[in-house]
């Protein structure tokens, strides 16, 4: 894909440059076949939520089954379908996790949990993945939850004093509509996070959503060099969820010209477009925020 817009292409370029300032000539290439991805509430989800209701769920394996492969990991993923408040409830499974953390590292999608709940977190987790939204409509019409974007920005503060947490942004999450994303870098930047993730809404079958398409390229793109233009010194990772095919194909080249750092599962385009530019290239196996 070819950009026509030259303010678009600018920033892009501007974003390069600013990666080529910042950052070694290298780029990382995460394939997460040494990470067990966990549900702690198998299929079950109250919200049921617009862009997923429950589908992503079903690839994970259950705690209650972990450990009953031969599969060798050294990093769990742990999360599950949330509660009506938004929270993941993971202090039922909390004994499980204790004994996954004592020889693997952990990442943990815990939702909207309490400060109390949050100080309790270095027990069983090394860095939580914390999905941030800055649209209260995009909040009540995808969750379908009576939140705002201070319960959001709360949350990610009592997180933050207990553990590294990583924001993820998903790009087009109101059923592929920009609603939000820029707002949420803005507020980022006042919250000095250790770096952001970026995931890209998918349609996918069997939910309210799924007759919707992705956002356009040119707003994918814009809304990646933005960050990079506004987090220089931060790493910026393309995270596993994001749609497949051609657009794939074409917003993982675009994601590593706009300066981002890791790419998880990036396209064969991708890896030969990286050392066309000059970039080494680092593989990981694990989950992109380990």
């Amino acid at each position: 894909m070819d950009i026509k817009d030259e303010s678009l292409l600018a920033l892009q370029q501007e974003a390069w440059m600013l990666r080529e300032k910042f950052f070694p000539a290298s780029i990382q290439f995460d394939y997460p076949e040494a990470t067990e991805v966990i549900s702690i509430t198998g299929t079950d989800c109250a919200l049921n939520c617009a862009h997923c209701d429950g589908h992503y769920l079903k690839n994970m394996t259950p705690i209650n089954k972990v450990g009953m492969t031969n599969k060798k990991y050294t990093s769990c993923l742990i999360s599950g379908g949330c509660d009506k408040s938004g929270k993941v409830p993971i202090d039922g499974a909390w004994q499980q996790m204790a004994k996954l953390k004592t020889n693997r590292k952990m990442n943990l999608h815990v939702g909207l949990v309490s400060e109390a709940e949050a100080a309790t977190l270095p027990q069983v987790c090394d860095v939580v993945s914390f999905d941030f939204v800055a649209d209260n409509d995009t909040i009540k019409e995808v969750y379908g939850l009576e939140k705002t974007v201070e319960d959001y920005i709360n949350c990610f503060r009592a997180l933050r004093k207990y553990v590294k947490v990583l924001p993820h942004i998903c790009i087009g999450l109101k059923g592929g509509e920009i609603a939000g994303e820029y707002k949420a870098l803005e507020i980022m930047q006042e919250e000095n996070p250790d770096g952001i993730v970026f995931i890209v809404f998918n349609p996918t079958k069997n939910t309210r959503y799924a007759d919707r398409t992705p956002p356009p390229l040119e707003d994918v793109i814009k809304i990646m060099a933005t960050a990079r233009k506004m987090f220089p010194e931060k790493p910026i990772h393309l995270g596993c969820m994001r749609p497949k095919g051609q657009y794939r194909a074409q917003l993982d080249s675009w994601a590593i010209k706009t300066g981002v750092n890791k790419i998880v599962v990036p396209t064969s385009n991708a890896q030969k477009l990286a050392t066309e530019l000059g970039l080494t290239i680092q593989k990981g196996q694990e989950c992109c925020v380990l």
